[in-house]
């Protein structure tokens, strides 16, 4: 791994000096888990078993919704030994952690972040953070980044949605940004002429590495080639991507457009950073850390080898625990060991939630999550989806709290959606008691029938 001396100082002093700062430990961590990667399957799954059990015991004496709930079914933390053992345990769903927020937090809990998912799922969870989880989760990410041969204090360049990490953008964090040399654009709102920004930023920086929605950058792909613009020359090294279901055809078309290979990532805000892509293909999961079952419709968890729904339990969210927390994905677990020769396991054919682009009436296509962040934030919501027909009609289809459409909600939804899509635009919202899946069993949130593929 040859880095600049500037990526050195900033991974090796300034980056570990940011994290004591903040009383994180992932400096440590990341140095033990490329240690235990290179551990027999066996041996990471033995060392596992032995941290679930410590994991529960602290859980048990400390958590009051885990207390009961191990009463209730007459289990004491012995019972819990193994992943094999979890199915004693019932699962956790985003509706029970809502209902149960204040019990499910440690009573000797230190510090806490409250954050939420992005709420693509139709349903924002709020939650808590605390300072394991966090550093394990930087530690875990940190690991994935190295494989490739890349760094923290190496040029970034990264296209994100989420009004979370936007809206941080104060003076220390964009100081920060600064030292670690990471630009942070926002991938809301893409014009032909943002796009030809972002390409003309990468094309003047020139970036070690990428980081975002994998949707985003086939649409960067798809400009460069129709405006015959080369970027495979520019010394990117990986396009990370993660946070959508990354398609075979969006890794060919990345790959070749910006000349380097494309490295996925699995997670999600609330269960953590699950898997990672190596060098050699192989989607590893964060075993040291977390814990994934994976179980049939009926519950019951199924053998490697077979598909199923993801079910994950976070042995650093110790604060806040996350266990047999049902993800809402479909994949399943490799009986195989990858090429690579690193014992972590492989998670295969993920069939993780997507999200798709809107088409604004001038012509601005945005990130469906501009949408989403709209009827998030308002409380009365319970649960949606939404519908572009054109750029003209959108329809909203709401589950509300009190199963009611009041006008000041149409009126904050209409509002919202107009501004992003156009004055004219017209917005149709309708109450139900429940939405459905998709016929394969997915829920999808946002469906638009505006955007094309030669949009650009």
């Amino acid at each position: 791994m040859s880095h600049s001396l500037y990526t050195k100082f900033v991974s090796r002093c300034l980056f570990p000096l940011h994290e004591r700062l903040k009383s994180h430990r992932s400096v440590a961590i990341r140095k033990s888990l490329e240690q235990s990667q290179w551990l027999t399957r066996e041996q990471i799954l033995n060392e596992q078993s032995q941290r679930l059990h410590n994991f529960i015991k602290d859980v048990y004496q400390h958590v009051p919704y885990y207390r009961a709930m191990f009463d209730s079914l007459n289990l004491k933390p012995e019972d819990i030994k193994s992943a094999a053992d979890l199915a004693k345990l019932p699962f956790l769903t985003k509706q029970l952690i809502t209902e149960n927020n204040g019990q499910i937090i440690a009573d000797n809990a230190g510090p806490l972040v409250k954050t939420s998912t992005g709420g693509s799922s139709g349903s924002p969870l709020v939650f808590f953070m605390g300072q394991d989880r966090v550093s394990h989760d930087v530690a875990q990410k940190w690991r994935a980044t190295r494989w490739w041969g890349v760094d923290i204090g190496d040029k970034e360049q990264v296209l994100w949605g989420s009004p979370i990490e936007l809206g941080a953008q104060d003076r220390v964090r964009q100081f920060r940004d600064l030292l670690l040399r990471s630009k942070l654009l926002s991938a809301f709102e893409l014009t032909p002429q943002k796009i030809e920004t972002f390409l003309a930023r990468i094309q003047l920086d020139r970036p070690i590495m990428l980081f975002g929605y994998p949707s985003v950058y086939e649409m960067m792909a798809k400009y460069a080639i129709k405006h015959d613009l080369k970027l495979d020359n520019l010394g990117i090294k990986v396009v990370f991507v993660t946070s959508e279901l990354l398609y075979p055809h969006q890794r060919s078309l990345i790959e070749q457009v910006f000349g380097c290979p494309v490295a996925n990532g699995y997670g999600g805000r609330d269960a953590g950073f699950l898997a990672h892509q190596c060098p050699e293909g192989g989607m590893h999961l964060s075993a040291e850390d977390i814990i994934v079952e994976i179980v049939d419709p009926d519950g019951r968890v199924v053998p490697d080898g077979v598909r199923g729904q993801v079910v994950v339990t976070h042995l650093a969210t110790g604060d806040f625990p996350f266990i047999r927390y049902r993800t809402g994905d479909v994949a399943k677990i490799s009986p195989s060991n990858c090429r690579c020769g690193r014992g972590l396991p492989l998670l295969e054919e993920l069939e993780g939630r997507t999200t798709d682009f809107v088409l604004a009436q001038d012509g601005t296509i945005m990130h469906g999550l501009a949408l989403i962040y709209v009827l998030r934030e308002l409380d009365e919501i319970k649960e949606f989806k939404i519908i572009q027909h054109s750029t003209t009609v959108v329809e909203v289809i709401l589950v509300t709290q009190s199963n009611e459409l009041s006008s000041d909600l149409i009126d904050a939804i209409t509002d919202g959606f107009r501004q992003r899509l156009g004055a004219q635009v017209e917005v149709n919202i309708g109450l139900t008691l429940s939405i459905p899946a998709e016929k394969s069993g997915k829920y999808r949130f946002l469906i638009s029938h505006a955007v094309t593929s030669d949009v650009f």
